[in-house]
């Protein structure tokens, strides 16, 4: 299956709870009008978009429609694709310019940081990069053995210490190690102790001097890791995590387990941190490089032959895709 195919099928349900409702709302005007464009906003609000990322949209798509002297509702939907790609900008690709270079993690515990690393170093390994991890999520020792298992998955080494060590001394040994033996990229995991940020903010500010003391002038990425199920939740995560961290970037895991997708548009737009990657699947291979073209035509893509009164009621499918979800999480808990 293709990058495009993947992203496509990992939207289905953010389609279907999202844009096919939008659409519902568009075939339901016969002119444009500003209840239109309220209603529009109201549906993109309740679809997780955000209030201030849904009142934007409506705002641009107004002045589209005037200066464009758009008159027919049926043309809205394009016009909302276009403003969303407009408002995702340029892909930004991750920093691995110098070698080797440090891509630090960081996430609440749950958010899927594990699995990321694991996917992460095999995505990096087939492209042909040399990849040590470094365990230094040293207060958990289920994260160490958790990374131990991806990283045999991936093929690649992990340096690791006792649990409870100074997880900046992991870092100055796999930093060490990674110029020892000329690899490409040193993935850090680190803890995900949200709740005492002054903590957090210590421990990551004495892990990045030692990146920087080991190997000076490489490049650093941090990213951060947020569970896309948990909605509008992750853009607050985001928030309070930037207040601690420089974070270049976002990852945004379980895409494709939920209705939800519209935060990528949400984090991007609130909070100007550029999405990254991407999970849309449980494989070790389901990591995917965002793009933000790729992004809008996947959601969009074929919600424009919705049409009112079908016997596929797009309000129907997005209320039993945000049911399905709530299930999955009340049988997670």
């Amino acid at each position: 299956m293709g990058l495009f195919s993947k992203i496509k099928q990992g939207l289905q349900k953010t389609r279907d709870a999202m844009v096919q409702r939008m659409q519902r709302v568009i075939n339901s005007f016969t002119k444009i009008d500003e209840d239109l464009f309220e209603e529009l906003e109201e549906t993109m609000i309740m679809s997780d978009m955000g209030v201030e990322t849904s009142v934007e949209i409506c705002s641009r798509l107004r002045k589209l429609v005037k200066e464009r002297g758009v008159k027919d509702p049926a043309k809205i939907m394009d016009l909302i694709e276009e403003i969303i790609g407009d408002m995702m900008g340029e892909d930004t690709a991750l920093d691995l310019s110098t070698k080797p270079s440090v891509i630090m993690v960081i996430g609440v515990n749950g958010a899927g940081k594990t699995t990321t690393i694991g996917k992460l170093s095999n995505q990096l390994k087939n492209e042909g990069k040399k990849v040590l991890i470094a365990a230094a999520d040293t207060f958990r020792a289920a994260a160490i053995e958790q990374l131990e298992v991806w990283a045999d998955r991936a093929g690649v080494p992990i340096v690791r210490h006792a649990e409870g060590s100074d997880p900046a001394a992991v870092v100055y040994d796999a930093v060490t190690a990674a110029i020892a033996r000329e690899c490409d990229v040193v993935i850090v995991d680190t803890a995900g102790r949200l709740h005492n940020k002054k903590n957090l903010m210590d421990e990551l500010a004495k892990i990045h001097r030692i990146i920087q003391q080991r190997a000076e002038g490489c490049a650093v990425e941090t990213l951060l890791v947020l569970d896309a199920t948990t909605g509008q939740n992750a853009v607050s995560q985001a928030r309070l995590f930037s207040e601690v961290a420089d974070i270049t970037g976002i990852v945004l895991t379980k895409l494709d387990g939920t209705a939800k997708g519209g935060i990528v548009v949400s984090i991007h737009n609130e909070l100007g941190i550029p999405v990254k990657l991407v999970g849309v699947g449980e494989g070790i291979d389901d990591l995917q490089p965002f793009s933000s073209s790729d992004f809008a035509r996947a959601l969009f893509d074929h919600s424009k032959d919705v049409k009112l009164g079908s016997e596929e009621d797009p309000e129907k499918n997005g209320e039993e895709a945000e049911e399905a979800e709530e299930n999955e999480e009340d049988t997670d808990a």
